[in-house]
């Protein structure tokens, strides 16, 4: 489970922290950091980039008094790191995955009221499949 923790400023501003699986699927974990208006934009911020199932369940691992300080130093406000003797980095320059195209999926919709070519009409119904009107005016039942 993804660990993280928040830290309000005098401002009252909020800087969160959290630790997410690599994508890379080998146990790491990448942690992000943001500084926000508050937790849910924090949030917010994070999913808006494609981290869908972010949440923050509790203050296990709040953010250091370095990590603050270089979020708050950072215009845009969002950095991250795959390894704690690593520097931090832009969210720009997180790798996106490429894009696969998909295809539009169709569903199949059955045509009513058409018949194989050469077969003859069903009783009641005259040359073009549909019912035809007896003599009294009401349609006959096929």
């Amino acid at each position: 489970m993804p660990g993280g923790g928040f830290c309000k400023l005098p401002g009252g501003s909020v800087v969160v922290a959290i630790g997410l699986p690599s994508p890379a699927g080998d146990g790491a974990t990448v942690r992000f950091l943001v500084h926000a208006a508050n937790r849910a934009r924090a949030l917010t911020r994070l999913r808006n980039l494609g981290l869908r199932a972010v949440y923050l369940r509790g203050n296990a691992e709040p953010p250091t008094p370095d990590e603050i300080t270089a979020v708050l130093h950072h215009p845009d406000g969002l950095l991250w790191r795959s390894t704690p003797h690593e520097l931090w980095h832009s969210i720009r320059s997180l790798p996106k995955e490429p894009v696969v195209p998909v295809a539009p999926v169709v569903p199949a919709i059955p045509v009513v009221g058409i018949r194989p070519a050469g077969s003859p009409p069903a009783e009641g119904r005259g040359r073009d499949g549909w019912a035809q009107p007896t003599t009294s005016g009401a349609l006959a039942r096929p």
